[in-house]
């Protein structure tokens, strides 16, 4: 697998909105494993398509719990509840951190690389995670939601 470069601010593709994936291939299988390795090589816990210059509504989520490694390809937010505040960086802002806003609850209606529809439920660091992941397929920076921004050493991953 190959590790891929990692889209940085202010890249214009981090602020577009991504194209559905229509087209299920061995590319696409390729495109989620080489993702996949350049999100652990870079001890990130998601990445979405356009961190890594691609316009495709693609992401990869693995915080390390019984889930594993989940595929979102073309997700959707179907339900929503809850809040909850807590810390977040992004590999596309190194070294940035802040207190973001985000659903405690959420379910998530998406494709997996073969194309078959599935449904994903989360609730706290996880339901984070694929909260952020999605926002970013749809141009929206953590940035944008930031309540209030750490101070260098402040906050540690």
């Amino acid at each position: 697998m190959a590790i891929l470069p990692i889209v940085t601010y202010p890249a214009p593709i981090l602020e577009t909105v991504c194209q559905p994936v229509t087209v299920f291939d061995r590319k696409l299988i390729k495109l989620l494993n080489d993702m996949y390795d350049t999100m652990l090589a870079a001890d990130g816990v998601g990445l979405a398509a356009p961190q890594i210059g691609v316009d495709q509504q693609i992401a990869i989520v693995d915080i390390g719990d019984r889930h594993g490694r989940i595929e979102l390809i073309n997700p959707i937010i179907v339900a929503q509840n809850g809040e909850q505040i807590g810390p977040e960086g992004c590999l596309s802002f190194p070294g940035l951190f802040g207190e973001v806003k985000r659903f405690q609850y959420v379910k998530v209606r998406a494709q997996n690389r073969r194309g078959r529809p599935f449904e994903i439920e989360a609730t706290g660091f996880l339901a984070r995670a694929l909260q952020h992941e999605i926002d970013h397929l749809h141009g929206i920076l953590f940035t944008s939601k930031v309540i209030r921004y750490y101070e260098e050493g402040e906050f540690e991953q």
